[in-house]
């Protein structure tokens, strides 16, 4: 036992692992040689890197215990900047020498058990030298754990505390140990980065880090030798890199690579001296950010004289920018914002004063200072606003950017809360607004980067709101909301609940939009603390009380705090029982948006929302868009990380027909982040007002006062509270708003007050006028930095490796305008007088825009710079001279310009990627590299770019379904193209003469790129790009002096088209016969229409050949027929003028034989049945065509089309043409398909029909415009377009050619439209030599498909030119993946070649089918729904629809109109509310009802309705509109009219001669009201039944029976006192008006009434009363009717005594039961004697 227990102890004490920290011994100095390599580049072969190395000689010596001394000796800096290994490393001596200075001394670090402790540098030491120093001890930083060998744990090095693991591998034989350790850079803890300008771009803390597109890792190697007296560390090399993918793509990242090598190479016994000055401690090996921050990502600028160096750089700027040199400018502004940066606030000040009287340094000046963001920046501008150095608009404009752009910390933001005490900054409302706003944004930026905000820097925003509070000032109120939100900190969460009813019963009282601003104002809180504002929001979205869009924001900012699926499936629920059914549709929509969404950011929301919508009823799926909804726009690539989407959310008010809440943003995501990038948001409130006559004092009529006493006799009635118009709007940038406005009637009268000094609008025009007439003269410059992102991280080297973006943008114009007007204005100025006015304008406009964009990766110091640099710079230029004379009483317009003498560039983009290094000490040395080798550029061609004629090749689906007409001449194209770009170089000139205006414009394209190694967007970008539209002189035989465009309108338009002085004559005798000839030899149209008749004759002649109808697209007897698949076709294209018949020809052979023996079939039955009806042969025809895909046949006979089709598939049914069933048509066919006997009389009909081949045979032009070029003795050359148009009851055309009247010239173009009996839209387009070149014609008509109602649009081709084909064969292969998409069906479906069709069926008025039609593919879908109701007729034979008459295309716009107003009608006891709720009410008799009244506080109009005793159909009303009182009753069977008491002629109409107009007529068998300016469009009574259309803009402002007209069907049974009742019963009975018992016929009055029984309350005995009274007869009348109705009642204790007369505000009481009790509907009465003088009770 003894000797095994030995045994094990000598074991483990042999297996006990040597102890492997590295020491250092006294009295022993350390030598080691460190070089260090930072690379940057893409990891191709054959590309250009950017580098350096540094090296040196390393002692180190222990002094102490911990304390260790370093001293870095003959330190050297080597810069690379080629490639690599071609181009070698190149000294920088002066660099090495500045930074052996700062290393000349002594560093001192604390170092126990292979860990660095603190570490001391002198105090003059740059930071840069300290963390260089960081970077060499953090090679020494190892944490050894003596139990294990492979491990892991977080260890703090210069990049932070990350994961790291270690493996160590010991070799006890030769005493040598091996320890490796590598860190995820994207796994830690405490990371050293900084980012600058990304305060508004949100990470995903929840996404998976795999897809981050900056990866970066480390490794470290260390060899060990250890013996008796100790560890040495012999060797350690580092490896890091750093893989940057801008656009996510796996294969493609830019890469920094660095590399840290120390040896030992020996030991001497001479200890390093000691410092000779004192060592200030540095901290850790943490890495720390200090002067990298202040060097923007340009190029370096050595500063030593900041003052001076800002006024030579501005003094350039500016005169490069005059010069026009807008690249330099830029560049100069970006260097001018670094040097502000470092400037102090006397150099600003001195800056100032020397330029301060320079308008054009203004600009520049003060936008350099905003986009500084320093704190003397800051402290300056502030101080200019307070000493008004400043004007209103160089303010406005200064103080977003300023606020924006400035760093946030304790120096700024005390600056900033100046601001908002300063009173220069108060009494302008705009400045205010910006700066509380910026305020917030501020506080927003700094606490983002603190864990603890403290609550002074609140305090001012808190107090705004409490101070607004205060004084009921909802404008202030607004701006504290909106500021706080900005801010987005949780401790103003008990702030913005004061704001809330459901938490503050004071918010009550304020305005919906304060309640919408609060809720608004918890979005960005949520960040921070979403559980709070998710529990904030829930309850007020579930508070009934809360207006509906109120609600609605709350379940926007809900849904933003990403709620788990409990709490998403509790909202769902709640719709199946939400009263308010706008809320219902939009959070029904808004969570069908959530759940089809692909944000990976999103998903589970998406998938809680697509559960959630599953428990939810389909039918808020079919509410339209007179409710509220969510339209989402997106999409996302998994494959790049990247998406965006476009949400607009309409929130309907029930008091608009149309959204009175817009909310719109655009959100980001890139790589695990996302970005609200804009938000633009409008609120509008009772903007009817506005438009409405506002004269009329309804307050002084009867019916006013009337209303306000029958209000009173209705328990709990109020009417609406006051609403003033106003529109209101913000702007949110990046997350922040940063304005907002309140528009409303009082602002805009203070706006015109301010500008003229009265408050009416004409003295403003005329003031404009004014203006404008003086001229506009002068230069204006906006230059702005776009922004400044900057991602820094520490490499192991010690160097900073940013990602820098910043960009800039200039705008400059200079503008030289003069106008003359004659006669000039007169004192009584009205704007009519304009159009009688002579205007000639001389003006000279030059606008320019530059935006640069300069993008870094790499080392960025104050010292030196090292790394790739993308530069993309865009620019537009152009000048606009010309001399303009208009004529509003002749209706001429005539510009001349002069032509292009010189080359111009128009706009151009550039972009271009280097490997650059930069030191300070050279400032002029600059190495630049191109990442691409030299090579030798192709030339580039002069000439366009047209792929030569080639017939595609079969291949893939898609391939194989294009049609033979747009294949041609691609082929070979796109393999062209493909051949140069995928070559290094890439160079393509297209242009495009206009020698008759003496210009040419040509777009070239050059591009170097390395996509040749590796397709992806970061090798495309890799590279040089220079693409520019410029504007060259065409050189002519004959010079051109000017360019001359005239237009004429009107009666004149003719005589503008030949030579003035040849017409001049001639136009006094004749003013349009004369010049037609001429006109139309200019035209050259004589031969198009000739041709057109020769067409048509052939036509008719084939056709009676054949003995069928052509019912195909161009079946009208004045076109030509184009159409492929009919036997027409091949006649028209018999004399093979026209191109492509050849073609035409084969196709309809083919054709033929394909169904030729249905088409004997069919001719004979032709020939045996000439004189039988054309129904019965289509019938035929249809039945025996059903293989036909081409969906061109056409039936007749309703019963058998839609038995045939019944059982088909939607893409095979057959559209109906609804002109086909005219009688016209119906003799056309018949004479078509008889015997030879009846040709005349068709081709008769057929002359009839047409129209005019020209229509400048019977009507002079309309419109003529001329485009020339005047010439030296030269006939001037130009193009020339004549419009004309006719309008028939039955018929409207138009026509418009375009002809060259450059000689010889023949090409024009013709272009002819016209609408055929409203039913059928037809056009066609020409041009060419003649005309006759190239044609396309279309068509849309209305029609059945599938008995449904449906419209039809074709297109048809014979010869398009090849940059058609081209497009159309791209459009073609990106329409199945489209459709696709979007869920529709695809199907190969051989069809016309040259013809494309859509139809559109109505299924249902929110549905409709759609079937597209191409030459060998159908596209269709089904039920697809329409965003608003369209009115349809389902089923309806197209026989029954009139020919003549049907105007479907204007009808279709009416209905549409109509389908928004709202219409109530009553017939026998059916009641059709304004909301559409159809209900049975049986009206007590002799009772007057209140069927509609307005309960706006105007209180316009009321009408009244009873039911007469004698029969239970006829009825009476009484309408109450100002001092009218209107009644209309039966009487013996006859209609009366009854105008305040006096009976009025039936058959006379009646107008009132009061401030709003009221008019009454006969109409039909009834009388028809209409006073639009109380509201009422239009009633109409016949004794039975009764219509009322109120206007649109009364909406939500009604009452009665008729309802509130709010869309809110789910209340549709409200009382007077706001309650709902339990049937249509008690709805409609309380709204009965009580009458005296003596003087009033209706002997039924409203009682609460007790329930006889005893109930259960609480176990105990109870008495209960109803809440709401009940119809009952008067005292002393006993009730001879009733009906049970269901009431709610409020129950109390049986021992308590209450009476029923106590009970007024029982209607206020809890509902504790419901029961259903009789009321009263007839009473029988005792006679009474009346008091002679009683006087009886209005009806109010």
């Amino acid at each position: 036992m003894k000797g095994f227990i030995l045994t094990l102890v000598l074991t483990l004490v042999g297996g006990q692992k040597q102890d492997l920290e590295p020491a250092f011994h006294m009295g022993k100095t350390y030598l080691y040689g460190y070089e260090s390599v930072i690379m940057h580049g893409l990891p191709d072969r054959d590309l250009a890197m950017a580098g350096v190395r540094l090296t040196g000689k390393l002692e180190i010596s222990r002094v102490s215990q911990s304390n260790h001394l370093l001293q870095i000796r003959e330190p050297k800096l080597e810069e690379h900047n080629g490639f690599w290994p071609m181009d070698p490393f190149i000294p920088s001596l002066r660099l090495s020498e500045t930074i052996a200075t700062c290393l000349s001394q002594a560093f001192k670090f604390e170092y126990t058990e292979g860990r660095v402790g603190s570490i001391f540098a002198p105090e003059d030491c740059p930071i840069l030298c300290t963390n260089l120093v960081r970077g060499i001890l953090n090679m020494m930083q190892i944490t050894i754990k003596k139990s294990q060998n492979v491990y892991e744990l977080q260890e703090a090095g210069i990049e932070g505390i990350c994961q790291t693991r270690y493996i160590i591998q010991d070799d006890s034989k030769s005493h040598w140990a091996t320890i490796s350790k590598s860190k995820d850079l994207t796994n830690c803890q405490e990371k050293a980065v900084k980012n600058v300008g990304m305060s508004y771009i949100r990470p995903c803390p929840t996404c998976s880090p795999k897809v981050r597109n900056i990866k970066g890792m480390v490794m470290f190697t260390y060899k060990m030798k250890y013996d008796d007296s100790g560890v040495s560390l012999m060797s350690a090399t580092s490896e890091q890199v750093y893989q940057i993918s801008p656009f996510n793509e796996p294969n493609a990242a830019a890469v920094m690579e660095a590399r840290q090598e120390l040896s030992l190479v020996g030991v001497k016994r001479t200890p390093i001296s000691a410092p000779k000055t004192q060592l200030q401690n540095q901290g850790s090996l943490r890495y720390h950010f200090s002067g990298e921050l202040l060097q923007m990502p340009i190029p370096l600028i050595r500063i030593k004289n900041p003052d001076l160096q800002l006024t030579e750089t501005l003094r350039q700027l500016v005169q490069n920018n005059e010069k026009g040199d807008t690249k330099e400018a830029s560049a100069k502004f970006l260097q001018m914002v670094q040097l502000f940066r470092v400037a102090t606030l006397d150099q600003i000040e001195s800056l100032w004063l020397q330029f301060v009287n320079e308008l054009s340094y203004r600009p520049w000046f003060l936008s350099a200072i905003c986009a500084a963001g320093a704190t003397d920046t800051f402290r300056f501008l502030k101080q200019k606003i307070h000493d008004e150095k400043l004007n209103i608009w160089e303010a406005a404009a200064t103080l977003p950017l300023a606020f924006h752009f400035v760093t946030p910390n304790k120096q700024t933001l005390e600056v900033a809360s100046t601001f908002l005490t300063c009173p220069q900054i108060q009494k302008v409302l705009v400045h205010r607004i910006i700066v509380y706003l910026g305020y917030g944004s501020m506080v927003n930026k700094y606490c983002a980067q603190t864990l603890l905000c403290p609550n002074q820097l609140l305090q001012p925003l808190h107090d705004l709101a409490t101070e607004a509070t205060s004084k009921a000032d909802a404008k202030d109120m607004s701006l504290a909301l909106k500021a706080i939100g900005n801010a987005g900190e949780p401790a103003s969460i008990k702030r913005i609940l004061k704001f809330l009813p459901t938490f503050s019963s004071a918010a009550a009282s304020l305005p919906s939009r304060i309640h919408a601003d609060a809720v608004l104002a918890l979005r960005k809180i949520a960040r921070k603390d979403p559980a709070k504002v998710r529990e904030i929001t829930l309850q007020v979205f579930m508070d009934n009380t809360l207006a509906p869009n109120v609600r609605m924001t709350a379940c926007v900012v809900l849904f933003e705090t990403k709620p788990a699926l409990p709490m998403v499936a509790a909202m769902a629920s709640s719709l199946l029982t939400e009263p308010s059914l706008q809320v219902a549709s939009f959070t029904y929509s808004h969570m069908k948006v959530l759940a089809v969404g692909r944000i990976p950011q999103l998903y589970k929301l998406s998938s809680a929302c697509n559960i959630a919508i599953k428990l939810l009823s389909p039918r808020l799926d079919r509410l339209s868009y007179r409710y509220s909804k969510v339209i989402h726009v997106g999409d996302y690539s998994s494959e790049y990380q990247a998406g965006a989407i476009w949400r607009f959310y309409l929130m309907n008010s029930p008091s608009t027909m149309f959204p009175s809440d817009i909310i719109t943003k655009v959100r980001g995501y890139y790589a695990n982040t996302a970005t609200d990038i804009i938000e633009v948001a409008l609120r509008s409130q009772s903007l009817a007002k506005l438009i409405r006559k506002q004269n009329i004092p309804f307050a002084e009529y009867d019916t006013y006062k009337t209303l306000k006493e029958l209000g009173k006799t209705f328990l709990g009635w109020k009417e609406l509270p006051p609403e003033d118009p106003l529109v209101s709007a913000y702007i949110k940038v990046l997350g922040q708003e940063i304005a907002f406005v309140d528009i409303d009637k009082d602002a805009i009268q203070q706006i015109m007050m301010h500008l003229t000094g009265s408050s009416d609008w004409q003295p403003v025009v005329k003031k404009v006028v004014e203006e404008v007439q003086r001229g506009i003269s002068g230069r204006w410059t906006l230059p702005a930095m776009v922004g400044e992102l900057r991602h820094i991280v520490p490499t192991v080297v010690g160097l900073p490796l940013e990602l820098g973006l910043c960009g800039a943008a200039v705008a400059h114009t200079a503008a030289d305008v003069d106008i003359q007007m004659s006669p000039p204005l007169s004192d009584n100025f009205r704007p009519t007088q304009l159009l009688e006015t002579k205007m000639d304008i001389h003006a000279d406009i030059r606008p320019k825009a530059y935006f640069q964009m300069i993008a870094m990766m790499g080392i960025n110091t104050q010292y030196f710079q090292s790394g790739l640099e993308f530069h993309a710079e865009f620019s537009a230029n152009t000048t606009m001279k010309f001399d303009a004379r208009i004529n509003m009483k002749e209706k001429n317009l005539k510009i001349e310009t002069l032509p292009c003498h010189q080359e111009a560039e128009l706009a151009a983009v550039r972009s271009e990627v280097y490997a650059i290094s930069r030191n300070m000490q050279e400032a002029d040395s600059e190495k630049k590299s191109q990442l691409l080798p030299k090579g030798e550029v192709p030339g580039t061609s002069d000439q366009p770019f047209q792929p030569p004629e080639r017939s595609s090749r079969p291949g893939s689906w898609k391939q194989s379904s294009i049609p033979s007409v747009i294949s041609k001449g691609y082929q070979q194209g796109s393999e062209e193209a493909h051949h140069h770009s995928a070559g290094r170089f890439y160079t393509r000139m297209f242009c495009k003469k206009f020698e008759s205006l003496g210009c040419s414009t040509c777009l070239s394209l050059k591009s170097q790129n390395s996509a040749f190694l590796r397709n992806t967007y970061l090798h495309k970008l890799v590279g040089e790009l220079d693409a520019k539209i410029t504007l060259k002189p065409v050189h002519t035989d004959a010079d051109i002096d000017k360019i001359e465009l005239e237009i004429q309108a009107g009666s004149k338009a003719a005589s503008k088209i030949i030579d003035v002085a040849s017409s001049g004559s001639k136009e006094e005798t004749s003013p349009y016969e004369d010049i037609k000839a001429k006109l139309k030899k200019i035209l050259g149209i004589e031969n198009v229409f000739t041709a057109s008749n020769k067409t048509r004759r052939r036509t008719k002649r084939i056709n009676r050949d054949y003995k069928t109808a052509d019912t195909g697209l161009w079946a009208e007897p004045s076109a030509p027929h184009l159409s492929s698949s009919s036997s027409s076709a091949a006649a028209s294209s018999a004399d093979g003028k026209e191109p492509g018949n050849d073609h035409k020809k084969d196709e309809i052979r083919q054709s033929g034989k394909k169904h030729g023996n249905k088409n004997s079939s069919r001719s004979s039955s032709g020939r045996r049945s000439g004189s039988s009806s054309v129904s019965s042969v289509s019938s035929k025809v249809c039945s025996s065509s059903q293989e036909d895909h081409s969906g061109d046949r056409d039936c007749s006979g309703h019963s058998e089309y839609s038995k045939q089709q019944v059982t088909l598939p939607v893409y095979q049914f057959w559209f109906k043409p609804a002109d086909e069933q005219g009688p016209g048509r119906e003799i056309l066919n018949s004479s078509i398909s008889s015997s030879s006997s009846s040709a005349a009389s068709a081709e008769g009909i057929s002359r009839t029909m047409s129209q005019p081949k020209f229509l400048g045979d019977s009507k002079p032009p309309i419109l003529a415009a001329v485009l020339r070029a005047i010439h030296k003795n030269e006939q001037p050359t130009g193009l020339q377009l004549v419009l004309y148009a006719d309008t028939q009851p039955w018929r409207s055309r138009i026509q418009v050619f375009v002809s060259s009247i450059t000689r010889p010239s023949r090409w024009k173009l013709c272009a002819d439209a016209s609408v055929i009996n409203y039913q059928k839209i037809s056009g066609s387009l020409k041009w060419g030599k003649d005309c006759q070149d190239y044609q396309i014609a279309t068509q849309i008509a209305t029609g059945q498909f599938a008995a449904y109602p449906a419209m039809q649009m074709k297109l048809e081709w014979l010869t398009v030119p090849s940059i058609i084909r081209t497009t159309a064969r791209w459009f073609y292969s990106f329409l199945p993946g489209a459709a696709y998409v979007l869920g529709y069906s695809l199907r190969q479906q051989l069809g016309p070649s040259h013809q494309a069709t859509l139809v559109m069926a109505l299924t249902s008025p929110r549905t409709c089918d759609v079937v597209f039609k191409l030459p060998e593919l159908t596209i269709y879908n089904r039920a697809i729904r329409l965003p608003l109701p369209f009115p349809s007729r389902p089923g309806t034979p197209v026989s029954t629809l009139p020919s003549s008459d049907w105007n479907v295309f204007s009808q279709a716009t009416l209905s549409l109109i109509e389908s928004f107003k709202a219409h109530c009608s009553v017939f026998q006891n059916t009641i059709t509310t304004f909301n559409g709720v159809e209900f049975n009410y049986s009206m007590p008799a002799n009772c007057y009802h209140v069927l509609v009244q307005d309960c706006s506080p105007e209180l316009k109009f009321l009408v009244m309705m009873k039911r007469l005793e004698e029969s239970a159909d006829l009825t009476a009303i009484n309408v109450r509109l100002a001092s009218h009182e209107v009644d209309m009753y039966v009487s013996n069977g006859l209609i009366h009219l009854k105008i305040n008491g006096v009976q009025a002629p039936r058959d006379v109409p009646y107008t009132s001669n009061s401030d709003a107009s009221i008019l009454i007529s006969s109409e039909e068998e009834g009388l028809a009201l209409k006073a639009p300016d109380y509201g009422i469009d239009k009633l109409y009574y016949d004794g039975h039944r009764l219509k009322i259309q109120v206007a649109f803009w009364m909406a939500g402002k009604t009452c009665g029976i008729c309802g509130k007209y709010d869309a809110e069907k789910e209340r549709e049974y409200q009382m007077p006192s706001g309650y709902l009742a339990k049937d249509a019963v008690s709805f409609g009975q309380s709204w009965i008006i009580s009458e005296d018992l003596c003087a009033g016929a209706c002997k039924l009055q409203r009682k609460f009434v007790k329930i006889e029984k005893a109930v259960g309350f609480e176990k105990m005995a109870a008495k209960c009363f109803s809440v709401e009274p009940v119809l009952r007869c008067m005292e002393g009348c006993s009730a001879t009717g009733t009906v049970p109705v269901s009431v709610g009642f409020h129950c109390v204790p049986a021992d308590s005594a209450p009476s029923l007369e106590r009970q007024l505000r029982l209607g206020q009481k809890s509902e504790d039961a419901v029961s259903s009790v009789p009321a009263h509907t007839a009473c029988s009465c005792q006679h009474r004697p009346c008091p002679a003088s009683a006087p009886a009770l209005t009806r109010s």
